[in-house]
């Protein structure tokens, strides 16, 4: 999975704030190097020093011209609330030729029988456990753990320092915050938000924000779109 033969000698990243200087030196680790930078917003600054950045989709259209696309990978580096707007730019990225990278840092542990699915991000000290699925475009942040047989769907976040217990299961763009927990078979559901520092011990319902000890409803969530 963190074989450096998996990562293109060159990638671009989409989306430009810190997400893409935490995901820079893990790619550069395992021997590849990112050439490009995307952005969808027209005052967004260059993340990564001497590293081009382009605003939107049409820019990218421009600036892949000439290129060989099968050659190049990509990564999303674009957290949450906006997991969907990853998945969107993934096919956006892939029907344009690309490949989606798995970036895996090289502290993080995962389990051998563990499936990761395409573009998933896990970072500095995480730990995902044995028969963990984790779904595409899904972010494991430093620190975060997933124990086993846990299901992340697509595009779902665990922030830094989280810990989903054994056998949660995490819906679509679904977001557990720093420090939350969640307890041993609970769901939570597609669009759902835990508050960092919650404790999760009941199913969270999808498109519902949870905070407190025990986690108690705040608010209902408006699906996130960009």
């Amino acid at each position: 999975m963190s074989s450096a033969h998996l990562y293109p000698s060159e990638m671009i990243l989409w989306g430009g704030t810190g997400q893409a200087k935490v995901l820079n030196p893990i790619i550069e680790h395992f021997g590849s190097r990112v050439v490009a930078v995307f952005n969808d917003f027209p005052d967004a600054k260059p993340p990564l020093l001497g590293v081009p950045l382009f605003i939107g989709a049409g820019a990218f259209k421009r600036w892949i011209r000439g290129k060989d696309p099968s050659k190049l990978g990509f990564a999303i580096a674009i957290g949450n609330p906006h997991g969907r707007v990853r998945l969107k730019l993934h096919d956006f990225l892939v029907q344009a030729g690309l490949t989606p990278v798995t970036v895996v840092h090289p502290t993080a542990w995962v389990a051998p029988n563990a499936v990761l699915g395409e573009g998933v991000q896990v970072m500095a000290g995480a730990i995902i456990q044995a028969e963990a699925r984790i779904g595409r475009q899904c972010i494991i942040n430093t620190n975060a753990s997933v124990d086993h047989e846990d299901v992340l769907e697509e595009g779902s976040e665990i922030a830094p320092g989280a810990t989903l217990c054994g056998s949660v299961k995490i819906g679509v763009n679904a977001w557990i915050c720093a420090g939350a927990v969640v307890k041993p078979f609970v769901t939570v559901g597609a669009d759902a938000v835990v508050g960092a520092g919650a404790v999760v011990i009941r199913d969270v319902p999808a498109g519902v924000t949870v905070a407190g000890i025990p986690a108690k409803p705040i608010r209902k969530r408006v699906k996130a779109a960009r």
